[in-house]
């Protein structure tokens, strides 16, 4: 028996359901980056397996919409005969419905998987929206896995530095002075930090799937699969009313008749929209109070961060001391190390260290031209040798009781090119200028991104992702709200957020660099801020063209390394330490 292809069957299911399209997003209801498997649609559909991505599905063509940081890996996994590729910023989906479909198109969508943003967007194009009254992937998806079902596990006031139920009360008072009488929560990091629990729905990722609602009066109900709280405290569970996930939707609709709901605009599904206004509820949209409040760290998780890079510093340079051994050695030996075999040795490293919990994202263990991939994952098929004529990049972080660590290096082993010690220097300096840089308390992640850029831009260069994102507290890599890059982001940066500084620059082909340090934003003087380090790992300038730094970032250089010595010193192996001395001493020894 002939089974048909995935876009095939779907093919099938739009003419079984009357329909010209399908949207198929690489969403799941919470609109998480990092899909579950059973969610993942868009992998299964095409085989890519980037974090974000859409495909519209025609009767007779199929296009897949990819951000930039995607253009290179999209190509390399997805059958160009079938998918054509489209940028999903630059030529969006709403611009391609009006430009190239006949108005009175019929294309389907999933409520729970769509926002309203762009629900309204897409519904002002001449085509018309049809909303799927159940999920089309059902019927094709043979061997589907299972929805996750990951243990739910407490978080102690001593980590989280603020208990439940004064959280509750904060945010019950945000509902109040807005006049609503329900927040609809549906994103699983802030679920996460409100109850103070974390999840394992999936893997690096410690959230559990579910909804919430909170009253004005600070009662919460959760919507969670009951088999993931079987070990919560009696405390916890009699401190809310836990209610099965599949109920959620139903009761917003019960309580819909003449309530006020808040729903974040930005990431509630559709569906819950649909689901209060015809039963009569209001939705008052803006953003779940929740982020912002959640992205101002306290004092306790702030200590979190700092020990925890300690530690991550630490496993950092036992893996750089052998990789420095054995990079070199083994290629001329005819045995070199390779990007597997890299990345399998670090997690070890941060295996030994106390309070490691598991890795905070795929690593990115990248040699050579597969660099040139900003988020490239190595397999067997594409494991490349790490060598001494190339750039190796390596971007990991960890999840650890006390906090959550995102870094990348750029290493050589050897003397690379005049052009190659070029481009890494002015990423140096876009990452330097960031650290140089005073700015006032409130000022935007867009107003500070070009700093990141100038001396990339100087060369007519640029590198298309952004330079910084915020980082959870043992929650997510990726966290809300505020955001460094050119889109504008209006969420203000004041002391107390975790961000990240990333800039980067891409060769198609030849190699990849980017450099980067998770920091806290902290006061500098009074009504102005900067960015402090958190992380501690030594940075790379064997390649530096040092007539192009300025005196200033030269001595940022020399007073981070300090720090990273005297604090790393005592925590690093014995077999580490001559390398850590040597990698951290001042650049009057290096350029010399």
């Amino acid at each position: 028996m002939h089974t048909p292809s995935p876009l095939q069957a779907l093919r099938d299911q739009l003419v079984a359901r009357d329909l010209d399209g399908i949207i198929v997003p690489r969403a799941d209801a919470h609109q998480s980056e990092d899909c579950a498997p059973h969610d993942n649609k868009l992998q299964w559909l095409t085989g890519f397996t980037g974090s974000a991505g859409l495909a519209l599905v025609l009767r007779d063509s199929a296009l897949l919409f990819v951000d930039g940081r995607y253009q290179v890996q999209v190509r390399n996994e997805v059958d160009l005969n079938a998918f054509a590729i489209h940028h999903l910023h630059n030529e969006p989906l709403d611009q391609w419905l009006n430009t190239s479909l006949p108005a009175g198109s019929r294309i389907g969508f999933e409520p729970l998987l769509m926002v309203n943003s762009q629900y309204q967007a897409l519904g002002a194009t001449h085509c018309k929206l049809v909303a799927l009254d159940a999920d089309p992937f059902e019927a094709i998806w043979h061997d589907r896995p299972a929805a996750p079902c990951g243990v739910i596990r407490e978080m102690p006031v001593a980590i989280s530095g603020e208990s439940s139920a004064d959280k509750r009360a904060r945010i019950a008072q945000v509902l109040a002075e807005k006049g609503v009488d329900y927040l609809a929560i549906t994103l699983p990091d802030n679920i996460a930090w409100l109850l103070n629990i974390r999840g394992a729905d999936v893997a690096m990722n410690p959230v559990a799937h579910a909804f919430a609602l909170l009253s004005r009066d600070g009662a919460v109900e959760w919507f969670v699969n009951p088999q993931k709280t079987a070990s919560l405290s009696a405390q916890l569970r009699s401190s809310l009313t836990l209610s099965d996930f599949d109920a959620f939707l139903p009761r917003c609709q019960q309580r819909a008749a003449g309530k006020k709901l808040l729903l974040d605009s930005d990431f509630a599904p559709v569906a819950l929209r649909f689901a209060i206004e015809q039963h009569g509820g209001t939705v008052v949209w803006g953003a779940d109070p929740i982020t912002f409040i959640k992205a101002h760290k306290n004092e306790t998780e702030l200590a979190g961060y700092r020990e925890c890079h300690q530690q991550d510093g630490a496993a950092w340079v036992n893996f750089l001391a052998w990789l420095a051994h054995e990079v070199p050695a083994r290629e001329a030996a005819g045995n070199p190390v390779t990007e597997l075999e890299a990345q399998q040795k670090q997690l070890a490293f941060r295996q030994q260290q106390p309070g490691f919990i598991e890795q905070s994202f795929s690593t990115i263990s990248a040699a050579a031209s597969n660099a040139a991939m900003c988020h490239y994952h190595s397999s067997e098929q594409t494991n490349k040798a790490l060598s001494r004529d190339n750039f190796y990049l390596n971007d990991s972080g960890g999840q650890y009781q006390n906090g959550t660590t995102d870094a990348t290096r750029t290493l050589s082993f050897g003397p690379l090119d005049a052009q190659q010690r070029l481009h890494y220097t002015a990423v140096l300096k876009g990452f330097l200028s960031m650290f140089t840089l005073q700015f006032p308390s409130g000022t935007c992640g867009h107003q500070l991104d070009a700093f990141a850029r100038r001396a990339l831009w100087d060369l007519g260069l640029d590198f298309d992702h952004g330079t910084g994102h915020g980082v959870g507290h043992q929650l997510l890599i990726h966290e809300q709200p505020q955001r460094i890059a050119k889109k504008v982001n209006p969420w203000p940066l004041s002391a107390g957020n975790i961000m990240t500084i990333e800039p980067g620059y891409y060769l198609a082909n030849r190699y990849g660099i980017r450099i980067e340090n998770q920091v806290e934003v902290v006061e500098s003087q009074p009504g102005f801020c900067r960015f402090a380090s958190l992380t501690l790992i030594p940075i790379d300038v064997s390649q530096v063209e040092w007539s192009l730094l300025s005196d200033q970032e030269q001595q940022w250089l020399d007073d981070y390394h300090q720090q990273v010595r005297d604090t790393l010193s005592p925590l690093v192996s014995s077999e580490a330490r001559p390398w850590l001395f040597a990698a951290t001493a001042p650049l009057r020894v290096h350029a010399s």
